[in-house]
């Protein structure tokens, strides 16, 4: 009797050893899983902004005002992993002011595309008729009228400085306060039709120079061309002073 009680005794002491090194093993699989687990650094959705603000920065530097962006909210719902190079996008077609949708693309260590809406101001100068001007009228500086305003919401082509339009005559009749654009604006000729005009020819080696008769009108840089006395018409490079340049 005493040694089947011993007997007993020492299976349940091993059975309890081996339940202790069983709980533990367990205990140290619960706990690498767990680790295993942990869920990845979320994005911060102030890196997202900043990256989208410095994007629209670089690509509205070139407009004649200052610039002043702001930006929608990201929905904090959204769980998306840190990323290693967060690359802004304008879609297809989008222009960089304006009320705008921009994205944000991250390729590592996971992919992922958000989009955010923003809106960029440009505040700057641009100028309008100060008073009704023809067709065909060349502009003077008292015709036009100094206007400030969001050049971010007026069509592209504004003149925004004087030296773009004095001088220029207008391809349509507005009225006052119309806004001038670069489109609706034409270079003054330096030639005009039945104009005596000196023709030079140059070429490799020579240079030769006549006078000859302009048989259209024609602007800086333009082509025009022009009778010599002798009935032959040459065409060339209209230069301000009634000035022909040929080259061969």
């Amino acid at each position: 009797m005493i040694s089947n009680g011993l007997g007993i005794q020492a299976m349940r002491a091993g059975l309890k050893a081996h339940m202790k090194k069983l709980c533990a093993l367990m205990l140290m699989a619960i706990c690498q899983f767990a680790w295993t687990q942990t869920p990845a650094p979320m994005q911060d959705p102030a890196a997202i902004r900043h990256a989208v603000e410095e994007f629209l920065q670089q690509q509205s530097a070139g407009q004649p005002g200052e610039i002043q962006i702001s930006m929608g909210q990201i929905d904090n719902r959204l769980s998306l992993q840190t990323c290693n190079d967060l690359t802004p996008f304008l879609p297809k077609g989008s222009k960089p002011w304006g009320k705008i949708t921009m994205g944000v693309r991250c390729t590592t260590p996971s992919a992922w595309t958000i989009y955010i809406s923003a809106n960029v101001q440009v505040t700057g100068d641009y100028y309008v008729a100060a008073s009704a001007i023809s067709q065909g009228q060349a502009i003077i500086a008292t015709d036009l009228r100094k206007v400030r305003g969001n050049l971010a919401s007026l069509p592209t082509g504004v003149v925004t400085d004087p030296s773009q339009a004095v001088g220029r005559t207008m391809t349509m009749s507005i009225a006052s306060g119309t806004l001038l654009r670069m489109d609706n604006l034409r270079s003054a000729p330096v030639v005009q039709q039945g104009q005596s005009v000196r023709v030079t020819s140059r070429g490799t080696g020579f240079q030769v120079s006549t006078d000859a008769l302009a048989l259209n009108n024609a602007s800086e840089g333009q082509i025009v061309k022009a009778r010599t006395a002798s009935g032959q018409v040459l065409s060339g490079i209209a230069k301000a002073g009634g000035l022909v340049e040929v080259t061969y």
